[in-house]
């Protein structure tokens, strides 16, 4: 039943949507047609009339020239029967009168008169009776006009009729942009009802097997340190050592020791401005210890958000993870060091072209990472050590944060076509393979830009994933 009112849920949106496209483009178009007509509405109806009218006159009159000239022809058919009739009578008279008797002895002579007679009458009845089927013929040719004359009579007539009706401008417009775009609408319609459909049975049975017999993305060949990686929690408390600087984002900052010193830090680093700016790293906080005060302690969580959970990674020297830069929620390293944040390309990959994603971030230690994730943040690790035979695992694309770039990444296909045309699932899912760990959400997310319109959130999403945010 659930799912009876889902689909009947599904559907009405659908028809109001197509409903809304449907009279938003003729109201659209009509506008265009309106602003483009300069003729005053009123005057071109009066002289659309007058020529309707006159039309219509023409039209009268020729029907009653036509059913003249029936009357004449039916007058004529008439007389051409009397006609053969009278030469009838008269040949059987004359047939009556012939005799061998007066042929031959009694009369000849009016015998010769009679046939002469006979064959006179004979060829004006054939005469008659083939002028009889000729002007029957123009007669049906007559009737075939008549009857177009008066199906161009209907058919004008209720063009005057509509023309009368007709008192509203809008209603003017809007049937002249329907009788121009009415095929173009019903076009968009059939796309916008089964266009998506279609796509989606093509990318999921046609694109997306052939992405998966790509070769895997792996970054590094090796790596000498792994992250360490901490339990997440709603609330981070997180000890700043002397000569150690945090920059986090304001509203992750909930509580911080008194004697810290703190200022702005407009990006957080120059040398990839518009990423920062993409992904929110910009206004941070910078905090910094009392180099007399030892060892500070700031608290940091999500204000805005309860479900949004930090978790701290350490990365040591020879240590790195590649990181969506979005999921920053702050950074921690020694006074006078420089976040090292590699950027790695991978532009002449079919993967890359097919999921959108370019761009991949390296944040390379030593430094404490703060991330946030909704619902926690989980470190999946894989393979083992000894020989431990490797493995793979694959997660939700929105839920992944990162993950060591000594890892075989790849986009697999969705597990069933039914979560991914209900949107359930994305297209691809995130398939990691050898030894390292890979960070995620507890509970994916679709990101802030989905809250806006589906096709701007769309391309927003798509514009981040370009450049790994």
């Amino acid at each position: 039943m659930l799912s009876v009112l889902q689909f009947l849920r599904w559907l009405f949106q659908k028809v109001a949507a197509a409903l809304l496209m449907v009279v938003l483009s003729l109201a659209a178009y009509g506008l265009w047609i309106f602003l483009r007509d300069n003729v005053d509405f009123d005057l071109h109806r009066h002289e659309v009339m007058r020529a309707l009218s006159g039309e219509r006159t023409h039209y009268r009159e020729a029907l009653v020239d036509v059913d003249h000239r029936l009357e004449n022809l039916l007058e004529s058919i008439a007389a051409e029967k009397e006609k053969v009739v009278q030469t009838e009578k008269v040949i059987t008279k004359l047939k009556d009168l012939e005799s061998t008797w007066d042929r031959l002895i009694g009369n000849p002579e009016q015998q010769a008169a009679n046939a002469t007679q006979k064959l006179r009458m004979e060829k004006m009845r054939d005469t008659a009776e083939a002028k009889v089927v000729d002007l029957q013929r123009q007669f049906t040719r007559m009737t075939w006009e008549r009857d177009g004359l008066e199906v161009a009579l209907g058919r004008l007539e209720a063009q005057i009729l509509k023309v009368e009706q007709q008192r509203s401008k809008v209603m003017h417009y809007l049937l002249q942009a329907w009788e121009k775009i009415r095929w173009w609408l019903l076009g968009a319609l059939v796309l916008y009802f089964f266009g998506p459909t279609v796509g989606k049975v093509f990318m999921y049975y046609g694109v997306a097997p052939t992405i998966m017999r790509g070769r895997p993305v792996r970054l590094t060949a090796d790596l000498t340190h792994m992250p360490e990686v901490g339990s997440s929690h709603v609330s981070l408390d997180l000890p700043l050592r002397s000569q150690e600087r945090l920059w986090v984002r304001e509203r992750f900052l909930q509580a911080s020791d008194e004697g810290l010193q703190k200022k702005t830090r407009f990006l957080l680093d120059w040398t990839i401005p518009f990423t920062c700016l993409a992904s929110g790293l910009v206004e941070l906080i910078e905090i910094q210890p009392n180099p007399e005060a030892g060892e500070q302690r700031v608290t940091l969580s999500n204000q805005a958000n309860p479900h949004i959970e930090l978790a701290l990674i350490t990365l040591g020297e020879g240590g790195s993870l590649i990181l969506r830069p979005s999921f920053l929620a702050g950074a921690a390293l020694a006074e006078g060091k420089r976040l090292r944040i590699r950027r790695r390309w991978q532009l002449f990959r079919w993967q890359a072209w097919v999921t959108l994603q370019f761009r991949y971030f390296e944040f390379v230690g030593p430094c404490r990472l703060i991330v946030a994730g909704s619902r926690g943040v989980r470190a999946e690790r894989l393979g083992g050590v000894d020989g431990t035979k490797l493995t793979a695992r694959r997660t939700n694309q929105d839920a992944t944060i990162g993950f060591t770039p000594n890892l075989d990444y790849r986009p697999v296909r969705a597990e069933t076509f039914w979560g991914y045309y209900r949107d359930m699932n994305p297209l691809f899912d995130d398939l990691f393979a050898g030894r390292g760990l890979f960070l995620c959400q507890e509970i994916s997310t679709e990101g802030e830009a989905k809250k806006a319109r589906k096709f701007w959130s769309g391309l927003w999403s798509s514009t981040l994933k370009v450049f790994g945010l």
